[in-house]
């Protein structure tokens, strides 16, 4: 009896400590998508700002590639991210004419070559982080242009956020790398298909759940590994639901704004408490769903501030959160289906189930948790 408790530890300490690693790793070598303000004035010149992971473009790493370390560049990427902002500027000059040759920027049709005005470069920080650099660029609108369109190479994803001169409509568009986005009207009201809008936002949202959330991926698995009934998890996941879709249009209409900062940490403690909670009971106590849809407001202003980044347009508002937060739910049901596969399909009914299975699993959470919550709380980075 000694013996297999003893093994059963190790194996759980194993799992803790692996667990640890991939939470401190999860977010460092995560490749964000780019994201492109541009800005028509009255005058006839357009003003492009560019966000993005400049090391990750110097070294070329592929789009197919959502993780630098998952890159055959991944050597050349780290040893960018090194250096200092200087540095790394000379190294931008030598590569900025291959680069402005992956922005296509077209007026009715034809091609126009921009000027980069500006490069900011934040300091070195935290090297293991994602380091996010912004790129002016500018000219002038051809005259009589009435439509533009945008593309941007080597990169998975982009963001293109378009302000248009005397519009106070913000057309946005997602982009895949490469892609053109729809033409776009320099004047005038701008219609989009709203099933384009669905499918664009859907996507969006459940990519921040599978495989970009792992915060929330470990959240939903907690609320899955209390018990193996059915009716439990779906009380659980309904006031989950409920809450954070409540917080994600309030904070998207600005009803609510409460800065990440505080958000995040209160994210990773209630990643702790449903995971500790299941260490402690299989039994879904009453105080439990009403803890649980505290937390999913939490949650949905967490989703809110990824929206927000990212924006919506405002003709299809509606449209595009519904459409987000259908992702979501997408999102959350293939984490309990996969999760389901993998574990209570086959061992639900299992004597063992809670020690083998749910006791680990559930450590492991917590212990993740507990690292993210004091280093969002003491360690937050501004790279």
């Amino acid at each position: 009896m000694s013996n297999r408790w003893g093994q059963q530890f190790l194996v759980t300490l194993l799992l803790l400590l692996f667990s640890l690693f991939l939470a401190q790793s999860a977010f460092a070598h995560k490749i964000r998508p780019a994201i492109v303000d541009a800005h028509f004035s009255s005058d006839g010149q357009y003003k492009f700002t560019i966000k993005a992971n400049l090391e990750a473009l110097i070294a070329r790493i592929k789009p197919e590639h959502d993780e630098t370390n998952k890159s055959p560049q991944a050597l050349e990427y780290d040893t960018l991210r090194g250096l200092a902002p200087m540095q790394l500027q000379r190294r931008f000059e030598d590569f900025q004419a291959q680069w402005l040759g992956s922005i296509s920027i077209e007026f009715d049709g034809k091609r126009v070559t921009p000027v980069i005005d500006q490069l900011d470069i934040a300091p070195i920080g935290d090297i293991t982080l994602a380091r996010v650099s912004t790129i002016r660029l500018s000219g002038p609108v051809p005259a009589q242009a009435r439509e533009f369109q945008f593309a941007m190479s080597g990169v998975r994803t982009t963001i293109l956020r378009v302000k248009r001169a005397g519009q106070k409509e913000l057309v946005t568009a997602l982009l895949k790398t490469g892609v053109k986005s729809q033409p776009i009207a320099l004047t005038g009201a701008v219609k989009s298909s709203a099933w384009r809008i669905f499918v664009d936002y859907a996507g969006l949202g459940f990519e921040h759940i599978l495989p970009k959330g792992l915060d929330h991926i470990l959240f939903v698995l907690g609320l899955y590994l209390l018990n193996t009934s059915l009716r439990p998890l779906l009380v659980q996941i309904t006031a989950f639901t409920l809450a954070h879709s409540i917080t994600l249009g309030m904070g998207l209409y600005g009803i609510i704004s409460i800065s990440p900062a505080i958000v995040e940490p209160l994210i990773a403690i209630s990643i702790v408490y449903v995971a500790v909670e299941n260490l402690v009971t299989n039994k879904l106590h009453p105080w439990r769903p009403v803890i649980v849809f505290m937390f999913g407001l939490l949650h949905g202003l967490g989703f809110a501030t990824i929206l927000a980044e990212i924006g919506l347009p405002r003709a299809d508002f509606v449209t595009g959160l519904i459409s987000f937060n259908v992702g979501i739910e997408l999102g959350q049901l293939s984490v309990i289906a996969i999760a389901f596969l993998l574990t209570g399909l086959w061992f639900r009914h299992k004597s063992w189930y809670r020690q083998r299975i749910v006791w680990p699993i559930s450590g492991a959470i917590a212990l993740i948790g507990a690292y993210w919550t004091v280093e969002r709380v003491f360690f937050a980075s501004n790279t």
